[in-house]
Protein backbone atom coordinates (compact mmCIF):
# COMPACT_ATOMS: atom_id res chain seq x y z
CA UNK A 1 0.00 0.00 0.00
CA UNK A 2 1.37 3.80 -0.86
CA UNK A 3 2.26 5.11 2.49
CA UNK A 4 0.77 8.36 1.03
CA UNK A 5 -2.65 7.12 1.02
CA UNK A 6 -2.14 5.06 4.82
CA UNK A 7 -4.38 8.16 6.23
CA UNK A 8 -7.58 7.05 4.40
CA UNK A 9 -7.40 3.75 6.01
CA UNK A 10 -8.82 1.91 9.17
CA UNK A 11 -8.15 -1.48 10.30
CA UNK A 12 -11.40 -4.09 10.75
CA UNK A 13 -10.93 -5.22 14.07
CA UNK A 14 -12.86 -8.29 13.42
CA UNK A 15 -11.27 -9.01 9.86
CA UNK A 16 -8.09 -7.65 9.91
CA UNK A 17 -9.08 -6.01 6.70
CA UNK A 18 -7.98 -2.79 5.66
CA UNK A 19 -10.87 -0.49 4.59
CA UNK A 20 -10.26 2.23 2.45
CA UNK A 21 -12.71 5.04 3.92
CA UNK A 22 -13.27 6.98 0.24
CA UNK A 23 -14.48 3.84 -0.54
CA UNK A 24 -16.05 2.91 2.45
CA UNK A 25 -18.44 5.89 1.82
CA UNK A 26 -19.69 5.08 -1.83
CA UNK A 27 -20.36 1.42 -0.16
CA UNK A 28 -22.62 3.23 1.85
CA UNK A 29 -24.96 5.43 -0.55
CA UNK A 30 -24.17 2.58 -3.13
CA UNK A 31 -26.05 0.09 -0.22
CA UNK A 32 -28.74 2.51 0.65
CA UNK A 33 -30.04 3.55 -2.33
CA UNK A 34 -30.11 -0.03 -3.36
CA UNK A 35 -32.23 -0.90 -0.12
CA UNK A 36 -34.86 1.95 -1.46
CA UNK A 37 -35.15 1.07 -4.70
CA UNK A 38 -35.91 -2.40 -3.48
CA UNK A 39 -38.59 -1.33 -1.31
CA UNK A 40 -40.05 0.57 -4.20
CA UNK A 41 -40.06 -2.52 -6.27
CA UNK A 42 -41.29 -4.41 -3.37
CA UNK A 43 -44.58 -2.12 -2.96
CA UNK A 44 -45.22 -2.78 -6.80
CA UNK A 45 -45.13 -6.44 -6.18
CA UNK A 46 -47.64 -6.55 -3.84
CA UNK A 47 -50.13 -4.30 -5.65
CA UNK A 48 -49.43 -6.79 -8.81
CA UNK A 49 -50.01 -9.67 -7.21
CA UNK A 50 -53.18 -8.54 -5.35
CA UNK A 51 -54.78 -7.40 -8.77
CA UNK A 52 -53.74 -11.02 -10.08
CA UNK A 53 -55.67 -12.78 -7.22
CA UNK A 54 -58.87 -12.90 -8.80
CA UNK A 55 -60.75 -12.56 -5.28
CA UNK A 56 -59.18 -9.06 -4.72
CA UNK A 57 -58.26 -7.96 -8.54
CA UNK A 58 -57.00 -4.45 -6.61
CA UNK A 59 -55.58 -2.49 -9.45
CA UNK A 60 -57.49 -0.67 -11.83
CA UNK A 61 -55.52 -1.25 -15.56
CA UNK A 62 -54.24 1.58 -16.24
CA UNK A 63 -51.62 1.16 -13.01
CA UNK A 64 -51.54 -2.61 -13.01
CA UNK A 65 -49.37 -2.01 -16.37
CA UNK A 66 -47.49 1.16 -14.96
CA UNK A 67 -46.75 -0.61 -11.73
CA UNK A 68 -45.88 -3.62 -13.36
CA UNK A 69 -43.29 -1.47 -15.26
CA UNK A 70 -41.87 -0.02 -12.17
CA UNK A 71 -41.36 -3.24 -10.12
CA UNK A 72 -39.32 -4.63 -13.33
CA UNK A 73 -36.49 -1.76 -13.57
CA UNK A 74 -36.78 -1.57 -9.84
CA UNK A 75 -36.00 -5.12 -8.68
CA UNK A 76 -34.28 -6.48 -11.67
CA UNK A 77 -31.85 -3.57 -12.36
CA UNK A 78 -31.75 -0.42 -9.85
CA UNK A 79 -31.75 -2.73 -6.32
CA UNK A 80 -29.61 -5.35 -7.82
CA UNK A 81 -27.52 -3.24 -9.42
CA UNK A 82 -26.93 -0.66 -7.12
CA UNK A 83 -25.90 -3.90 -4.55
CA UNK A 84 -23.59 -5.24 -7.11
CA UNK A 85 -22.12 -2.17 -7.17
CA UNK A 86 -21.35 -1.76 -3.29
CA UNK A 87 -20.25 -5.37 -3.85
CA UNK A 88 -17.57 -4.44 -6.48
CA UNK A 89 -16.15 -1.55 -4.01
CA UNK A 90 -16.37 -4.11 -1.13
CA UNK A 91 -14.23 -6.91 -3.36
CA UNK A 92 -11.99 -4.35 -4.60
CA UNK A 93 -11.20 -2.58 -2.01
CA UNK A 94 -11.66 -4.14 1.46
CA UNK A 95 -10.86 -7.88 0.30
CA UNK A 96 -7.45 -6.81 -1.42
CA UNK A 97 -6.70 -3.48 0.82
CA UNK A 98 -6.27 -1.68 -1.64
CA UNK A 99 -7.25 2.12 -2.13
CA UNK A 100 -9.81 3.13 -4.73
CA UNK A 101 -7.52 5.01 -7.49
CA UNK A 102 -10.50 8.08 -8.17
CA UNK A 103 -13.18 8.12 -5.24
CA UNK A 104 -14.12 11.32 -7.53
CA UNK A 105 -14.60 8.99 -10.23
CA UNK A 106 -16.84 7.07 -7.95
CA UNK A 107 -19.27 9.49 -7.26
CA UNK A 108 -19.44 10.22 -10.81
CA UNK A 109 -20.39 6.51 -11.44
CA UNK A 110 -22.75 7.07 -8.85
CA UNK A 111 -24.66 10.04 -9.39
CA UNK A 112 -24.98 8.92 -13.42
CA UNK A 113 -27.20 6.03 -12.05
CA UNK A 114 -29.03 8.06 -9.21
CA UNK A 115 -29.81 10.29 -11.86
CA UNK A 116 -30.88 8.26 -14.59
CA UNK A 117 -32.57 5.53 -11.92
CA UNK A 118 -34.82 8.55 -10.71
CA UNK A 119 -35.25 9.68 -14.44
CA UNK A 120 -36.98 6.63 -15.14
CA UNK A 121 -38.55 6.25 -12.35
CA UNK A 122 -40.83 9.57 -12.96
CA UNK A 123 -41.93 8.79 -16.41
CA UNK A 124 -42.95 5.52 -15.38
CA UNK A 125 -45.30 6.72 -12.24
CA UNK A 126 -45.99 9.66 -14.17
CA UNK A 127 -47.44 7.68 -17.32
CA UNK A 128 -45.35 8.44 -20.11
CA UNK A 129 -43.62 4.92 -20.02
CA UNK A 130 -46.15 1.76 -19.85
CA UNK A 131 -44.01 -0.43 -21.58
CA UNK A 132 -43.23 -2.94 -18.76
CA UNK A 133 -39.58 -3.87 -18.83
CA UNK A 134 -39.13 -5.41 -21.91
CA UNK A 135 -40.73 -2.24 -23.88
CA UNK A 136 -40.95 -4.10 -27.11
CA UNK A 137 -41.92 -2.02 -30.35
CA UNK A 138 -44.37 -0.58 -31.29
CA UNK A 139 -44.69 0.32 -27.43
CA UNK A 140 -43.25 3.55 -27.18
CA UNK A 141 -42.41 5.61 -23.59
CA UNK A 142 -41.32 9.35 -23.36
CA UNK A 143 -37.81 9.57 -24.79
CA UNK A 144 -36.57 10.62 -21.26
CA UNK A 145 -37.46 7.45 -20.27
CA UNK A 146 -34.70 5.93 -22.47
CA UNK A 147 -32.13 8.60 -21.87
CA UNK A 148 -32.73 7.80 -18.02
CA UNK A 149 -31.77 3.92 -18.78
CA UNK A 150 -28.99 5.01 -20.89
CA UNK A 151 -27.55 7.28 -18.47
CA UNK A 152 -28.04 4.21 -15.69
CA UNK A 153 -25.91 2.27 -17.77
CA UNK A 154 -23.54 4.39 -18.23
CA UNK A 155 -22.63 5.15 -14.56
CA UNK A 156 -22.66 1.09 -14.12
CA UNK A 157 -20.15 0.53 -17.32
CA UNK A 158 -17.95 3.37 -16.18
CA UNK A 159 -17.69 1.96 -12.11
CA UNK A 160 -17.06 -1.85 -14.00
CA UNK A 161 -13.75 -0.08 -15.32
CA UNK A 162 -13.46 1.93 -11.91
CA UNK A 163 -13.21 -2.13 -10.66
CA UNK A 164 -10.91 -2.95 -12.90
CA UNK A 165 -8.54 -0.06 -12.40
CA UNK A 166 -8.64 -1.05 -8.90
CA UNK A 167 -7.77 -4.45 -8.94
CA UNK A 168 -4.73 -2.90 -10.85
CA UNK A 169 -3.54 -0.44 -8.29
CA UNK A 170 -3.97 -3.73 -5.45
CA UNK A 171 -1.58 -5.60 -7.18
CA UNK A 172 0.97 -2.34 -7.60
CA UNK A 173 0.40 -1.30 -4.40
CA UNK A 174 0.59 -4.17 -1.79
CA UNK A 175 -1.73 -7.39 -2.87
CA UNK A 176 0.90 -9.68 -3.73
CA UNK A 177 -0.61 -13.10 -1.90
CA UNK A 178 -0.74 -14.24 -5.99
CA UNK A 179 -4.76 -15.02 -7.14
CA UNK A 180 -7.29 -12.72 -6.50
CA UNK A 181 -9.33 -14.39 -3.36
CA UNK A 182 -12.36 -16.25 -5.02
CA UNK A 183 -14.91 -13.97 -4.10
CA UNK A 184 -12.71 -11.41 -5.85
CA UNK A 185 -12.34 -13.74 -8.67
CA UNK A 186 -16.19 -14.29 -8.84
CA UNK A 187 -17.33 -10.59 -8.96
CA UNK A 188 -14.30 -10.10 -11.31
CA UNK A 189 -16.35 -13.04 -13.65
CA UNK A 190 -19.51 -10.70 -12.89
CA UNK A 191 -18.00 -7.40 -14.30
CA UNK A 192 -16.85 -8.77 -17.45
CA UNK A 193 -20.30 -10.31 -17.93
CA UNK A 194 -21.49 -7.00 -17.51
CA UNK A 195 -19.35 -5.30 -20.21
CA UNK A 196 -20.85 -7.69 -22.56
CA UNK A 197 -24.32 -6.78 -20.98
CA UNK A 198 -24.45 -3.01 -21.06
CA UNK A 199 -22.50 -2.84 -24.53
CA UNK A 200 -25.53 -4.86 -25.97
CA UNK A 201 -28.18 -2.49 -23.76
CA UNK A 202 -26.10 0.39 -25.69
CA UNK A 203 -26.77 -1.32 -28.35
CA UNK A 204 -30.41 -1.41 -27.71
CA UNK A 205 -31.44 1.48 -26.08
CA UNK A 206 -29.85 4.28 -27.75
CA UNK A 207 -31.00 3.61 -31.54
CA UNK A 208 -34.68 3.00 -29.17
CA UNK A 209 -34.19 6.84 -27.85
CA UNK A 210 -33.32 8.50 -31.34
CA UNK A 211 -37.19 6.61 -32.09
CA UNK A 212 -38.49 8.07 -29.31
CA UNK A 213 -37.52 11.50 -30.34
CA UNK A 214 -38.45 11.40 -33.71
CA UNK A 215 -34.98 11.14 -35.46
CA UNK A 216 -35.54 8.12 -36.96
CA UNK A 217 -38.51 6.40 -38.19
CA UNK A 218 -38.85 2.56 -36.68
CA UNK A 219 -37.17 0.10 -34.80
CA UNK A 220 -37.46 -3.59 -36.29
CA UNK A 221 -39.35 -5.58 -33.38
CA UNK A 222 -37.16 -9.05 -34.03
CA UNK A 223 -33.79 -6.67 -33.77
CA UNK A 224 -34.76 -5.05 -30.92
CA UNK A 225 -35.81 -8.52 -29.37
CA UNK A 226 -32.73 -9.96 -30.01
CA UNK A 227 -30.88 -6.84 -28.74
CA UNK A 228 -32.69 -6.52 -25.61
CA UNK A 229 -32.10 -10.03 -24.43
CA UNK A 230 -28.76 -9.68 -24.96
CA UNK A 231 -28.64 -6.89 -21.98
CA UNK A 232 -31.85 -8.62 -20.44
CA UNK A 233 -31.14 -11.65 -19.75
CA UNK A 234 -27.29 -11.28 -19.52
CA UNK A 235 -27.99 -8.95 -16.30
CA UNK A 236 -29.24 -11.94 -14.55
CA UNK A 237 -26.10 -13.94 -15.76
CA UNK A 238 -24.08 -11.34 -13.81
CA UNK A 239 -26.47 -11.82 -10.90
CA UNK A 240 -25.70 -15.59 -10.42
CA UNK A 241 -22.24 -14.97 -10.73
CA UNK A 242 -22.57 -12.04 -7.86
CA UNK A 243 -24.72 -14.56 -5.99
CA UNK A 244 -22.18 -17.79 -6.22
CA UNK A 245 -19.43 -15.33 -4.67
CA UNK A 246 -22.01 -14.45 -2.31
CA UNK A 247 -21.97 -17.63 -0.88
CA UNK A 248 -18.23 -18.52 -0.80
CA UNK A 249 -17.88 -15.13 1.12
CA UNK A 250 -20.86 -15.78 3.44
CA UNK A 251 -19.77 -19.36 3.91
CA UNK A 252 -15.99 -18.62 4.71
CA UNK A 253 -17.42 -15.57 7.35
CA UNK A 254 -20.07 -17.92 9.18
CA UNK A 255 -18.37 -21.21 9.84
CA UNK A 256 -14.68 -20.68 8.29
CA UNK A 257 -15.65 -22.65 5.08
CA UNK A 258 -12.79 -22.89 2.46
CA UNK A 259 -13.18 -24.41 -1.03
CA UNK A 260 -11.84 -27.96 -1.04
CA UNK A 261 -10.78 -27.16 -4.63
CA UNK A 262 -10.62 -23.65 -5.05
CA UNK A 263 -8.98 -24.30 -8.78
CA UNK A 264 -12.35 -26.35 -9.60
CA UNK A 265 -14.09 -23.58 -8.69
CA UNK A 266 -12.41 -20.88 -10.47
CA UNK A 267 -12.74 -23.20 -13.74
CA UNK A 268 -16.67 -23.14 -12.73
CA UNK A 269 -16.87 -19.59 -13.03
CA UNK A 270 -15.12 -19.71 -16.25
CA UNK A 271 -17.67 -21.93 -17.45
CA UNK A 272 -20.43 -18.84 -16.87
CA UNK A 273 -17.93 -16.51 -18.47
CA UNK A 274 -17.21 -19.25 -21.65
CA UNK A 275 -21.08 -20.57 -22.04
CA UNK A 276 -23.74 -18.46 -19.94
CA UNK A 277 -24.53 -15.15 -21.61
CA UNK A 278 -25.87 -17.07 -25.27
CA UNK A 279 -28.71 -18.16 -22.95
CA UNK A 280 -30.50 -14.90 -23.95
CA UNK A 281 -31.81 -16.87 -26.81
CA UNK A 282 -34.16 -18.79 -23.67
CA UNK A 283 -36.44 -15.78 -24.63
CA UNK A 284 -36.25 -16.24 -28.46
CA UNK A 285 -37.29 -19.23 -29.21
CA UNK A 286 -41.37 -18.67 -30.56
CA UNK A 287 -39.44 -15.68 -33.01
CA UNK A 288 -38.96 -16.38 -36.29
CA UNK A 289 -35.95 -16.43 -38.57
CA UNK A 290 -33.95 -18.61 -35.91
CA UNK A 291 -32.72 -21.96 -36.77
CA UNK A 292 -33.19 -24.99 -34.54
CA UNK A 293 -29.69 -25.54 -34.36
CA UNK A 294 -28.83 -22.11 -33.00
CA UNK A 295 -31.97 -22.23 -30.69
CA UNK A 296 -30.61 -25.28 -29.61
CA UNK A 297 -26.96 -24.61 -29.28
CA UNK A 298 -27.61 -21.26 -27.19
CA UNK A 299 -30.48 -22.65 -24.74
CA UNK A 300 -28.09 -25.39 -23.95
CA UNK A 301 -25.29 -22.64 -22.81
CA UNK A 302 -23.02 -24.24 -25.64
CA UNK A 303 -24.48 -27.55 -24.70
CA UNK A 304 -24.74 -27.28 -20.77
CA UNK A 305 -21.20 -25.22 -20.01
CA UNK A 306 -22.78 -23.29 -17.63
CA UNK A 307 -25.23 -25.83 -16.20
CA UNK A 308 -22.05 -27.64 -15.19
CA UNK A 309 -20.11 -25.00 -13.80
CA UNK A 310 -23.49 -24.49 -11.52
CA UNK A 311 -23.29 -27.80 -10.43
CA UNK A 312 -19.58 -27.71 -9.50
CA UNK A 313 -20.63 -24.80 -7.31
CA UNK A 314 -23.88 -26.82 -6.15
CA UNK A 315 -20.96 -29.52 -4.87
CA UNK A 316 -18.25 -27.34 -3.86
CA UNK A 317 -20.00 -24.59 -1.31
CA UNK A 318 -21.73 -27.43 0.76
CA UNK A 319 -18.46 -29.78 1.03
CA UNK A 320 -16.49 -26.60 2.34
CA UNK A 321 -19.38 -25.60 4.73
CA UNK A 322 -19.24 -29.34 6.04
CA UNK A 323 -15.60 -29.76 6.06
CA UNK A 324 -15.53 -26.60 8.18
CA UNK A 325 -17.79 -27.98 10.33
CA UNK A 326 -16.43 -31.20 10.78
CA UNK A 327 -13.24 -29.80 11.96
CA UNK A 328 -15.11 -28.04 14.63
CA UNK A 329 -15.62 -31.27 16.01
CA UNK A 330 -19.58 -31.91 14.69
CA UNK A 331 -19.11 -35.32 13.72
CA UNK A 332 -21.34 -37.70 14.87
CA UNK A 333 -23.94 -39.29 12.31
CA UNK A 334 -24.21 -37.82 9.00
CA UNK A 335 -25.38 -34.55 9.40
CA UNK A 336 -24.48 -33.26 12.66
CA UNK A 337 -22.33 -30.55 10.78
CA UNK A 338 -25.74 -29.31 9.20
CA UNK A 339 -27.97 -29.59 12.22
CA UNK A 340 -25.31 -27.72 14.18
CA UNK A 341 -24.72 -25.13 11.42
CA UNK A 342 -25.61 -21.52 12.76
CA UNK A 343 -29.28 -21.71 11.66
CA UNK A 344 -29.71 -18.44 14.03
CA UNK A 345 -27.38 -16.51 12.01
CA UNK A 346 -29.47 -14.77 9.46
CA UNK A 347 -27.11 -14.51 7.11
CA UNK A 348 -25.93 -18.02 7.08
CA UNK A 349 -29.96 -19.38 6.71
CA UNK A 350 -30.13 -16.94 3.89
CA UNK A 351 -27.32 -17.94 2.10
CA UNK A 352 -28.50 -21.50 2.29
CA UNK A 353 -32.19 -21.09 1.53
CA UNK A 354 -30.48 -19.16 -1.56
CA UNK A 355 -28.81 -21.99 -2.59
CA UNK A 356 -32.12 -24.52 -1.99
CA UNK A 357 -34.28 -22.45 -3.77
CA UNK A 358 -32.17 -21.33 -6.44
CA UNK A 359 -30.81 -24.64 -7.36
CA UNK A 360 -33.94 -26.85 -6.82
CA UNK A 361 -36.52 -24.11 -8.05
CA UNK A 362 -34.76 -22.03 -9.98
CA UNK A 363 -32.04 -23.86 -12.05
CA UNK A 364 -34.16 -27.26 -12.49
CA UNK A 365 -36.91 -24.87 -14.27
CA UNK A 366 -34.95 -23.16 -16.45
CA UNK A 367 -33.22 -25.77 -17.94
CA UNK A 368 -36.23 -27.66 -18.50
CA UNK A 369 -38.31 -24.28 -19.90
CA UNK A 370 -35.20 -23.54 -22.26
CA UNK A 371 -36.11 -26.64 -24.42
CA UNK A 372 -38.20 -25.43 -27.39
CA UNK A 373 -41.31 -28.29 -26.44
CA UNK A 374 -42.17 -27.18 -23.53
CA UNK A 375 -40.96 -23.28 -23.89
CA UNK A 376 -43.90 -23.62 -26.87
CA UNK A 377 -46.36 -24.33 -24.11
CA UNK A 378 -45.51 -22.33 -21.17
CA UNK A 379 -44.24 -19.10 -23.47
CA UNK A 380 -46.02 -16.09 -21.88
CA UNK A 381 -47.52 -17.96 -19.24
CA UNK A 382 -47.31 -17.00 -15.17
CA UNK A 383 -44.86 -20.55 -15.69
CA UNK A 384 -42.41 -17.86 -17.07
CA UNK A 385 -42.37 -15.54 -13.73
CA UNK A 386 -42.90 -18.85 -11.55
CA UNK A 387 -39.32 -19.29 -12.63
CA UNK A 388 -37.49 -16.14 -12.45
CA UNK A 389 -39.04 -15.29 -8.94
CA UNK A 390 -37.05 -17.78 -7.34
CA UNK A 391 -33.52 -17.24 -9.74
CA UNK A 392 -33.51 -13.74 -9.38
CA UNK A 393 -35.88 -13.20 -6.11
CA UNK A 394 -35.38 -16.76 -4.22
CA UNK A 395 -31.54 -16.84 -5.57
CA UNK A 396 -29.79 -13.39 -5.59
CA UNK A 397 -32.00 -11.08 -3.81
CA UNK A 398 -32.18 -12.98 -0.79
CA UNK A 399 -28.37 -13.88 -1.05
CA UNK A 400 -27.99 -9.99 -0.91
CA UNK A 401 -30.10 -9.43 2.32
CA UNK A 402 -28.23 -12.42 3.99
CA UNK A 403 -24.98 -10.55 3.09
CA UNK A 404 -26.47 -7.35 4.36
CA UNK A 405 -26.35 -8.72 7.55
CA UNK A 406 -22.60 -8.86 7.50
CA UNK A 407 -22.10 -5.60 5.72
CA UNK A 408 -23.87 -3.39 8.69
CA UNK A 409 -21.61 -4.37 11.57
CA UNK A 410 -18.64 -4.66 9.61
CA UNK A 411 -18.57 -1.94 6.64
CA UNK A 412 -20.95 0.12 8.03
CA UNK A 413 -19.91 -0.35 11.32
CA UNK A 414 -23.53 -0.20 13.03
CA UNK A 415 -25.16 -2.61 15.67
CA UNK A 416 -27.91 -4.27 14.52
CA UNK A 417 -30.89 -3.42 15.32
CA UNK A 418 -33.77 -6.15 15.72
CA UNK A 419 -31.68 -8.93 16.00
CA UNK A 420 -34.65 -11.09 16.71
CA UNK A 421 -36.55 -10.07 13.84
CA UNK A 422 -33.44 -10.78 11.44
CA UNK A 423 -33.23 -14.00 13.55
CA UNK A 424 -36.97 -14.78 11.44
CA UNK A 425 -36.54 -12.49 8.76
CA UNK A 426 -34.74 -14.90 5.58
CA UNK A 427 -37.22 -17.99 6.15
CA UNK A 428 -40.48 -15.22 6.28
CA UNK A 429 -39.17 -14.13 2.83
CA UNK A 430 -38.10 -17.83 1.26
CA UNK A 431 -41.71 -19.40 2.43
CA UNK A 432 -43.19 -16.47 1.04
CA UNK A 433 -41.09 -16.53 -2.51
CA UNK A 434 -41.57 -20.02 -2.42
CA UNK A 435 -45.60 -20.52 -2.02
CA UNK A 436 -45.65 -17.46 -4.47
CA UNK A 437 -43.64 -19.15 -7.15
CA UNK A 438 -45.27 -22.00 -6.72
CA UNK A 439 -48.76 -20.37 -7.35
CA UNK A 440 -47.17 -18.99 -10.31
CA UNK A 441 -45.81 -21.98 -11.95
CA UNK A 442 -48.87 -24.03 -12.15
CA UNK A 443 -51.28 -21.50 -12.43
CA UNK A 444 -49.09 -21.09 -15.94
CA UNK A 445 -49.04 -25.11 -16.37
CA UNK A 446 -52.70 -24.49 -16.23
CA UNK A 447 -52.56 -22.19 -18.89
CA UNK A 448 -52.99 -18.49 -17.27
CA UNK A 449 -51.46 -15.64 -19.26
CA UNK A 450 -48.54 -13.70 -17.88
CA UNK A 451 -49.53 -10.02 -18.62
CA UNK A 452 -52.68 -9.41 -19.20
CA UNK A 453 -54.37 -7.37 -16.09
CA UNK A 454 -57.15 -9.85 -15.69
CA UNK A 455 -55.58 -12.99 -15.85
CA UNK A 456 -58.96 -14.77 -15.76
CA UNK A 457 -60.53 -12.80 -18.88
CA UNK A 458 -63.79 -12.05 -16.73
CA UNK A 459 -64.62 -9.21 -18.54
CA UNK A 460 -63.95 -10.76 -22.02
CA UNK A 461 -66.73 -10.76 -24.62
CA UNK A 462 -65.94 -14.64 -24.95
CA UNK A 463 -64.81 -16.14 -21.54
CA UNK A 464 -61.81 -18.27 -21.28
CA UNK A 465 -62.49 -21.01 -19.08
CA UNK A 466 -60.13 -21.98 -16.16
CA UNK A 467 -60.46 -24.84 -13.43
CA UNK A 468 -60.97 -23.88 -10.13
CA UNK A 469 -57.26 -25.24 -9.66
CA UNK A 470 -55.64 -22.41 -11.75
CA UNK A 471 -58.26 -20.04 -9.31
CA UNK A 472 -56.47 -21.46 -6.38
CA UNK A 473 -52.76 -21.44 -7.55
CA UNK A 474 -53.68 -17.52 -8.13
CA UNK A 475 -55.06 -17.11 -4.33
CA UNK A 476 -52.14 -19.10 -3.52
CA UNK A 477 -49.71 -16.69 -5.25
CA UNK A 478 -51.35 -14.14 -3.52
CA UNK A 479 -50.59 -15.52 -0.32
CA UNK A 480 -47.25 -16.32 -0.88
CA UNK A 481 -46.76 -12.72 -1.97
CA UNK A 482 -48.19 -11.46 1.14
CA UNK A 483 -45.98 -13.56 3.27
CA UNK A 484 -42.57 -12.68 0.94
CA UNK A 485 -43.60 -8.65 1.09
CA UNK A 486 -43.53 -9.00 5.08
CA UNK A 487 -40.37 -10.31 4.81
CA UNK A 488 -39.23 -7.82 2.31
CA UNK A 489 -40.70 -5.48 4.73
CA UNK A 490 -38.80 -6.72 8.35
CA UNK A 491 -35.72 -6.82 5.85
CA UNK A 492 -35.91 -2.76 5.41
CA UNK A 493 -36.67 -1.70 8.15
CA UNK A 494 -33.79 -3.80 10.21
CA UNK A 495 -31.43 -2.27 7.33
CA UNK A 496 -32.60 1.47 7.52
CA UNK A 497 -32.99 1.63 11.22
CA UNK A 498 -29.65 0.00 11.72
CA UNK A 499 -27.57 2.20 9.00
CA UNK A 500 -29.32 5.27 10.52
CA UNK A 501 -29.94 5.24 13.70
CA UNK A 502 -27.68 1.52 15.06
CA UNK A 503 -25.33 2.30 17.79
CA UNK A 504 -21.83 3.23 16.42
CA UNK A 505 -18.96 0.31 16.55
CA UNK A 506 -15.58 2.31 17.19
CA UNK A 507 -13.15 1.80 13.67
CA UNK A 508 -10.92 -0.79 15.28
CA UNK A 509 -12.87 -2.74 17.63
CA UNK A 510 -13.12 -6.28 17.47
CA UNK A 511 -16.79 -7.52 17.18
CA UNK A 512 -16.69 -10.79 19.48
CA UNK A 513 -20.05 -12.45 17.54
CA UNK A 514 -20.67 -9.65 14.73
CA UNK A 515 -21.91 -12.27 12.30
CA UNK A 516 -23.74 -14.81 14.71
CA UNK A 517 -27.25 -13.65 15.53
CA UNK A 518 -29.03 -16.59 18.23
CA UNK A 519 -28.41 -18.80 21.05
CA UNK A 520 -27.83 -21.78 18.51
CA UNK A 521 -24.90 -20.31 17.01
CA UNK A 522 -23.50 -18.95 20.25
CA UNK A 523 -20.70 -22.02 20.50
CA UNK A 524 -19.52 -21.24 16.78
CA UNK A 525 -16.59 -18.33 17.30
CA UNK A 526 -16.26 -15.82 14.04
CA UNK A 527 -14.54 -16.97 11.72
CA UNK A 528 -11.38 -14.60 10.50
CA UNK A 529 -12.06 -13.04 6.30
Amino acid sequence: MASNYASEFRTCGTTGLKVHLPAERLFYVNAVTAVVALLVGGIMAILIALTRWPAVHLLPADLFYRFLTAHGLNMLVFWIVFFEMAGLLFASTAVLGSRLPAPWFGWLNFCLMLVGALITNYMVFMGQADVLFTSYPPLKAHPHYYLGIILFAVGTLLACFHFMATLVIAKKEGYHKGSYPLFTFGILIAVILAIFTLLMGAATYLPTWLWAMGLIDGINPAMYRLGFWGFGHSAQQINLAAMVSIWYLIGTLSVGAVPINEKFSRGAFLLYLLGINVASVHHLLVDPGLSATYRIFNTSYILYAATIGSMIHAFSIPAAIEVAQRAKGFTNGMFEWLTKAPWGNPAFAGMALSIVIFGFGGGVTGVTQGVEQINIMSHNTLRIPGHFHVTVVGGTTLAFMALTFYVLPLVMRRELIGKSFAKYQPWIFAIGICIMSTGMSFAGILGVPRRHYDVTFSSAIFQVPFSATATTMLGLLGLGAIIAFTGLLIFCLIAALTAFFGKRIPPNMELHHPPHIGEDSASVAPAQA
